[in-house]
């Protein structure tokens, strides 16, 4: 991995692969749904949508029709705290690639006819997410685990805003939140000595200084909170505390995560599908943001299951609280995120979200070896005591469904007092 700074500022990451004959080259600007006050609330996602709507030299038919004609793929996609703008192309074709991406970046008109049309796509992109509780639910959950915190908003925004939004909106914005200091390019794959020149040719005159606003931190709430549908199943969250990204427990929490919920052989996975057929879809997962995290559990079910189904889950954590994990769950899980790992840097796309996204959101770099060694380091008694942290605190709850009678009365302090008593016991 090579790190350059151009002199205007621009940090650029690359990792020369010459073994492959793609190369994946990507833009990132440290800025997302996080970033928006509530009246801005949908516009980064917007921004990201307009960057394909057209420039002065290529029209969006134009930048569709160059990159199906080499055989590339251009996409972008925006979360809570970055955005992503990148190529994926045979090697020979990187300078088109570049060329064609930066006058996307700098040149997007924001034309107003367009800006209308994409507004219509993005409101439809919301009803498609409105029609699928499962992945609705997911951002219930935001908004029970934050609150009025600009984490618990959306991605796609408020319809009220896009509405309203209009192509000054959206260049006021990226003035203010896509300077200099928040953008990172990054490059993994094949490429010749001479792609610090192409880079420059292309970035070199990059002068936006952007504004610096600081973030505030987030407040874990522990609120319930249900959204009514009519499903066919109750699509259920119950989320607690995690780790940053910074944190340097990340791989204990990654490891706790996987034991209850990470994978077919996990807990959640065994007891609920596997022995007692009450799902089709569980698993947990965890989140790690600049600042703080979140951990998970998801499980769609039918609403006369949806009390065992808690229950059961209960259970689980229960006894992860009290009992801890095995060692052979520490091992098998070491195991597989090693393998997730390691599988993942075959693929040029993965190393250079990778190098992106470490260089903008961490400024540092781990080589295999290192991150490794880390994950070979954590020890039982490590996750123990992380467990007792994050379950020693009333959890979140969200639901989408036909009825709240399952979850109204259900006690979210369950593990408080179990897990206090087991630190103090230590």
């Amino acid at each position: 991995m090579n790190h350059y700074t151009l002199p205007n500022g621009l940090r650029v990451v690359l990792e020369h692969i010459p073994t492959c004959r793609s190369v994946s080259f990507g833009i990132w600007a440290k800025t997302g749904s996080r970033n928006e006050t509530r009246a801005q609330n949908g516009i980064s996602h917007f921004i990201e949508h307009m960057l394909f709507k057209g420039t002065d030299r290529h029209s969006a038919k134009d930048i569709a029709e160059i990159f199906d004609g080499i055989g590339g793929n251009i996409n972008a996609f925006t979360t809570k705290e970055y955005t992503c703008y990148y190529v994926k192309v045979l090697d020979e074709h990187l300078p088109l690639a570049m060329e064609v991406l930066a006058d996307m970046f700098f040149h997007s008109r924001f034309d107003p006819v367009e800006l209308d049309k994409e507004r219509n796509v993005i409101l439809e992109e919301i009803s498609m997410y409105e029609d699928t509780p499962d992945d609705l639910v997911h951002d219930l959950m935001a908004k029970a685990v934050f609150g009025d915190h600009s984490l618990g908003q959306t991605i796609l925004g408020l319809e009220e805003n896009l509405h309203r939004f209009q192509s000054e909106d959206l260049k006021t914005y990226m003035e203010e939140f896509y300077g200099i200091g928040n953008i990172v390019v990054s490059m993994a794959g094949n490429f010749n000595d001479d792609v610090m020149k192409l880079v420059e040719e292309h970035f070199g005159g990059y002068a936006n200084a952007g504004r610096d606003i600081p973030l505030e931190k987030p407040v874990f709430h522990s609120d319930l909170l249900y959204h009514h549908k009519t499903t066919e199943q109750n699509h259920i969250c119950l989320s607690l505390p995690g780790c940053s990204m910074k944190d340097e427990r990340q791989y204990a929490m990654i490891l706790l995560n996987n034991a209850i919920g990470g994978g077919m052989s996990s807990r959640l996975f065994q007891e609920i599908r596997e022995k007692r057929g009450l799902a089709y879809s569980v698993y947990s997962y965890h989140t790690a943001y600049l600042d703080s995290g979140v951990f998970t559990i998801y499980t769609g079910t039918a609403p006369k299951q949806t009390e065992e189904v808690l229950k059961v889950s209960m259970e689980i954590i229960g006894d992860i609280i009290h009992n801890g994990m095995s060692e052979a769950e520490l091992r098998k899980g070491k195991e597989q995120l090693k393998g997730s790992l390691i599988l993942s840097l075959e693929s040029t796309s993965s190393r250079m979200n990778r190098l992106g996204k470490n260089e903008l959101m961490l400024g540092r770099h781990y080589t295999l070896d290192e991150i490794i060694e880390r994950i070979e380091s954590v020890q039982l008694e490590q996750v123990r005591e992380l467990t007792r942290e994050i379950f020693n605190r009333p959890f979140a709850l969200a639901m989408v469904g036909q009825s709240d009678e399952a979850i109204k009365e259900f006690r979210r302090d369950t593990f408080v007092s179990s897990a206090t008593e087991k630190t103090a016991g230590q």
